[in-house]
């Protein structure tokens, strides 16, 4: 894990879409569920503010990369591919999927003094649904019941693939498929699980901003199967939402994101609605926007295409020394919404759960009630 990339899961972890249950540790941390998920949306303010409304909703709800030559003409969902218009702009709510970390926290520790701090302040936000266990068998019907929980009630859910293999370059959240192969097959049941309705899909965060090191080979490889892994996405589902990985406004220059992103698939309509930046990571919105704005410039394709970004621990900005584990005296950020008021910025997301940790306040990936409390309350 190189300083700049975005720490997010801990690597096997227990697969399906779970709550997590206080199993005997101390209290303030929650058991890893597979995938993290997350709170609800009316309009809210852009900071969160002491108490969130009360909007009646009833949620129900790694590696050896193969030749480049082999990966070349990467297969596609179709033999015939034909130019699609850009889905328009999400308009309804984001989804708030019951099955998160901090809401089993909420649940089982009504008393904890930190309780209504952390229930309205982060509980009741709408936040990404993460699948970050290499689980082909289960994979479909898990994202089916985050995608069919936000169409039931007519919102928009967030889903995170997280299994390309070699993530995180061997880090804290090493893992993911075994080979490119499996992952191609790994996507195409993820898409299976996608439905009809309005989805956005945060793909494979850190895959391309963090690509710096494999081999040239190897980074081909990867580009051309996250390409697959867009136009597969779109394909199972023409109203899914496809974001590549932007990395952040601290990370790769411009030009050379935006390069590596054009391998990848992202100025192509057929692969991608645009980029995301800032996941897991703490970098003001206004240096994201900016940011994303000349890697869109710097990529070209459609002029539709747009960027999402994760807002969710960003209110005091990056630590000036560069600390991406669990820095101290940061703070929650613009609350997630699909109207952002600026151009080319399709949403603001918590697609990082706050109080789930890097690995420094508590095991990676795991909710830690102290760590969510000093966010909500700075």
């Amino acid at each position: 894990m190189v300083v700049a990339a975005s720490l997010v899961v801990a690597a096997g972890a227990v697969a399906g879409v779970l709550a997590a249950f206080d199993d005997g540790r101390a209290s303030d941390e929650a058991g890893p569920p597979e995938a993290s998920a997350s709170p609800r949306l009316a309009p809210l303010p852009a900071v969160p503010s002491p108490t969130a409304p009360a909007t009646a909703e009833s949620a129900s709800a790694s590696p050896s990369p193969s030749p480049s030559a082999r990966r070349t003409q990467s297969p596609t969902p179709s033999k015939t591919e034909k130019k699609r218009e850009r889905t328009p702009t999400v308009a309804g709510r984001l989804y708030r999927h019951p099955d998160s970390q901090v809401l089993a926290w909420v649940r089982s520790h009504p008393g904890d003094p930190r309780h209504a701090v952390i229930a309205s302040r982060i509980a009741e936000r709408p936040a990404a649904v993460w699948f970050a266990d290499y689980s082909p068998q289960t994979v479909t019907a898990r994202v089916a019941a985050v995608t069919s929980g936000g169409a039931a009630l007519g919102r928009v859910p967030v889903v995170v693939p997280y299994a390309v293999p070699g993530r995180d370059c061997g880090g804290h959240s090493q893992g993911g498929a075994p080979d490119l192969d499996a992952y191609d097959a790994w996507i195409d049941r993820f898409a299976a699980g996608l439905g009809s309705g309005e989805v956005i899909v945060v793909l494979e965060p850190d895959s391309v901003a963090q690509a710096e090191c494999l081999s040239a080979g190897e980074r081909a490889d990867r580009f051309a199967s996250l390409a697959r892994a867009g136009r597969v996405l779109k394909s199972a589902n023409p109203r899914a939402r496809v974001y590549f990985d932007a990395g952040h406004s601290g990370w790769n220059a411009p030009g050379k994101q935006a390069a590596w992103l054009r391998q990848a698939g992202a100025a192509s309509p057929e692969s991608s609605d645009g980029i995301f930046s800032n996941v897991s990571n703490f970098h003001t919105t206004a240096d994201e926007v900016a940011h994303d704005r000349r890697v869109l410039d710097a990529l070209g394709g459609p002029a539709g295409l747009g960027a999402v970004i994760d807002t969710s621990r960003n209110g005091n900005g990056a630590p000036a020394d560069g600390e991406w584990c669990d820095p101290s005296g940061r703070k929650l950020g613009r609350a997630p919404t699909l109207s952002t008021g600026e151009s080319r910025i399709d949403a603001y997301l918590w697609v990082k759960l706050p109080g789930e940790s890097d690995g420094c306040r508590g095991r990676p990936g795991t909710f830690t009630a102290s760590y969510a409390y000093d966010l909500a309350s700075s």
